[in-house]
């Protein structure tokens, strides 16, 4: 069984084949942001998820025109190769990536195992940032297909529609109002929305390196939970980075074709006057 769309995922050995490929772009987005300046993939550029991405006043994302001009800076243009990768997984790699699908950036990718395994595999790492000539980019009016906001999830569940919490155990059941460590990205409420399934991120990825897990092991695991393939599927987590990469293994993995990622989550839900908990 092989993943539903096999061309989204690429290798460190792919990538290191293809670094001096014009036409493919290497973007960094981590957690940690120090992370790229102490050494990075060569050629690849920085994106990070809250200083690039987010708009600096509303919790929100950049706006379309401020997302084409980032582009057209970094010299990325509509039909550049995009390979994104990170730490933690890749976390917010698959958020990054979101956020360039969202605003119709088409041929977007992953690179298995991000730092984690290319650093395991010796791989090169340089501090020189390299420079590319700016173009023109225009990107699309953002699709609603891929985000949903809070009202959606209200409607999810009135409509009985399957809602995947990415959290961990404790954050599910309420017993902790925050990722451990994170106490910044916490809420006033703990628990749960009402109706969602608890299926933790990191049950998509092998541990030791990584990458993510067989297409047969992932299927097992979403179906195994009731989670389908001709459902209608939201999934959310603290702000939206853990949920963008069960949103990435869900729609590209696995070939899920409708599911969107509540960016919101639980920083918004567990603070929002009114909204229904289950713990």
């Amino acid at each position: 069984m092989p993943y539903a769309f096999p061309d989204t995922l690429v290798e460190t050995a792919w990538v290191a084949e293809n670094l001096n490929n014009p036409s493919v772009r290497l973007i960094e987005s981590d957690e940690d942001a120090l992370l790229y300046a102490i050494g990075h993939i060569p050629g690849a550029q920085q994106v990070d998820w809250f200083t690039t991405l987010q708009h600096p006043l509303r919790r929100d994302f950049i706006s379309r025109d401020q997302f084409e001009q980032i582009c057209a800076r970094m010299g990325i243009g509509n039909d550049t190769t995009l390979v994104f990768y990170g730490d933690k997984s890749n976390w917010f790699a698959c958020y990054a990536l979101w956020l360039f699908q969202y605003y119709g950036h088409e041929d977007v990718r992953i690179m298995n195992g991000g730092r984690t395994k290319w650093e395991q595999e010796g791989r090169p790492l340089v501090k020189e940032v390299r420079s590319y000539p700016a173009v023109n980019y225009r990107a699309r009016p953002a699709d609603s297909n891929l985000r949903a906001y809070r009202n959606d999830v209200f409607m999810q569940i009135a409509n009985h529609r399957p809602l995947v919490d990415v959290r961990s155990p404790k954050e599910f059941s309420g017993e902790m109002l925050h990722m451990a460590n994170y106490p910044q990205e916490g809420a006033t409420r703990g628990g749960h929305i009402p109706g969602a399934v608890s299926i933790p991120w990191s049950t998509a990825v092998n541990e030791a390196d990584a990458t993510f897990k067989t297409p047969e092991a992932l299927k097992e695991l979403f179906e195994g939970k009731g989670i389908l393939p001709d459902e209608d599927i939201i999934a959310y987590c603290r702000i939206g980075e853990r949920s963008s990469l069960t949103w990435f293994v869900l729609k590209y993995l696995l070939g899920y074709p409708r599911v969107r990622n509540y960016d919101g989550s639980w920083t918004e839900w567990g603070n929002l006057v009114d909204a229904p908990i289950e713990k």
